[in-house]
């Protein structure tokens, strides 16, 4: 064979474990987007339900003061997330600015209580957890009403429950589509070396050393796949946090690192698999069906 073939051959070689690389990157790109949607699916649920409000109504004959110390008293709850005083002028603002001006022309009081809006941390947004933490608030001789949306917490609970539902599916057929592409992208990859196989069974090769260097290039054809595709990942949440910050108040980074682990490991035995079953296939192939 001529120095020219021998050139031209390793220039196939290298476009092939290029365009493979590229392919496998791409995959694992989408594998490490639909990783990050799915570890923080939890912090996408809390976020929602730490911004329903529950809304206390405190008794018209509270005073300003003692519904101050009450709010700052249920700021010490276990269950609560924050609170927000709502004086008897601004809530009159407030209900100006929803029903008109003229609203309370047809009171000779202004019928607008003090309140203190509520927020919950997201373990007790549920319907039996509401209703102790409502039972408990009512309790307080200076509270008139505890309101929120029943059907709102429900509705909310049920559309979170299926979206996780959809979600954990999407990336479980997600891994299946990404075993399929790179399963194939390597069975490209390998089967233009099959003449080399042969070559290697025909001097007695176990089928153990001639997968050894082949699953050595699989490792590291899947971890530098798997560093671009974080690379890629990582620039992409970089514009997401320059053009859409407020996105951050639901992602949490810390989880980034379980992504980065996933991404690095699909990458790496996805690839390791696919060659182990490709050339375990190639090494058992009769001579005459190498060139088909």
């Amino acid at each position: 064979m001529s120095a020219g073939e021998n050139k031209l051959i390793r220039r196939r070689l290298a476009g092939a474990w290029i365009s493979s690389v590229i392919s496998i990157t791409l995959v694992l790109f989408l594998v490490g987007v639909a990783s990050l949607l799915l570890v923080n699916a939890k912090g996408v649920s809390d976020y929602f339900k730490e911004n329903m409000q529950v809304s206390v109504l405190m008794k018209q004959e509270a005073t300003e003061d003692e519904a101050m110390d009450f709010a700052t008293s249920l700021d010490s709850k276990p269950y609560i997330k924050g609170t927000r005083f709502v004086s008897k002028s601004e809530g009159v603002k407030e209900m100006s600015e929803m029903l008109g001006e003229d609203f309370l022309r047809v009171f000779e009081s202004a019928p607008v209580p003090i309140s203190i809006d509520v927020t919950l941390k997201a373990d007790y947004v549920s319907a039996d957890s509401l209703e102790v933490v409502k039972k408990e608030i009512a309790a307080s001789p200076l509270v008139e009403e505890v309101v929120y949306q029943q059907s709102l917490v429900d509705k909310l609970n049920t559309n979170l429950a299926k979206i996780s539902l959809v979600l954990g599916v999407f990336v479980l057929l997600l891994l299946f589509i990404s075993f399929v592409l790179i399963n194939n992208t390597v069975r490209l990859n390998v089967f233009s070396k099959r003449f080399t196989i042969h070559t290697m069974k025909l001097v007695g090769a176990t089928k153990s050393f001639i997968r050894g260097p082949f699953l050595g290039q699989s490792v590291f054809q899947g971890l530098f796949a798997a560093l671009l595709a974080i690379l890629m990942l990582l620039g992409a949440l970089f514009f997401i946090r320059r053009e859409f910050s407020q996105l951050f108040d639901v992602f949490s980074l810390d989880l980034l690192l379980v992504v980065i682990g996933i991404v690095i490991v699909s990458g790496v035995v996805i690839c390791l698999v696919s060659t182990w079953l490709v050339v375990g296939k190639l090494v058992s192939l009769p001579k005459d069906e190498l060139y088909y």
